[in-house]
């Protein structure tokens, strides 16, 4: 399904950089009088209304396939196959957790010894001496 996806997506990028290419290289609708005229469009590979017809046809051609292409992308984005439904953390592993100490182990407050180099703070009840 993946192999597929790339493919249409390589289609149309390369079907969008054709319809790009031709439009830039159609005339404008004020180009024709122009041409009636001799200037110099007329003398074209096509003639004067053979590379209008030509350019068009095939850029009508190309929005036909890019519009299929695009319908395509869209439906292979949500219709991707399940890869065994469920958690997003379904395959994540989880370290165990270390056992907590017992009580008797934790130094309490009393029992940690204190810098020789602290100054001594008088308790809030407590005169100082």
């Amino acid at each position: 399904m993946n192999i597929w996806f790339t493919v249409v997506l390589t289609v149309h990028v390369l079907v969008a950089l054709g319809i790009i290419f031709l439009v830039l290289l159609q005339h404008g609708k004020g180009a024709d009088m122009g041409a009636a005229f001799g200037s110099g469009s007329s003398g074209s590979l096509f003639g004067a209304t053979g590379s209008a017809n030509f350019l068009s046809r095939t850029t009508a051609a190309l929005a036909a396939v890019f519009f299929l292409t695009s319908l395509s992308l869209a439906y292979l984005a949500t219709h991707k196959p399940e890869t065994g439904g469920g958690s997003v953390m379904q395959g994540v592993t989880v370290p165990p957790v270390a056992a907590p100490k017992p009580a008797g182990d934790i130094p309490q407050p009393a029992d940690v010894p204190k810098p020789a180099d602290a100054p001594v703070v008088p308790k809030p009840n407590e005169v100082p001496k």
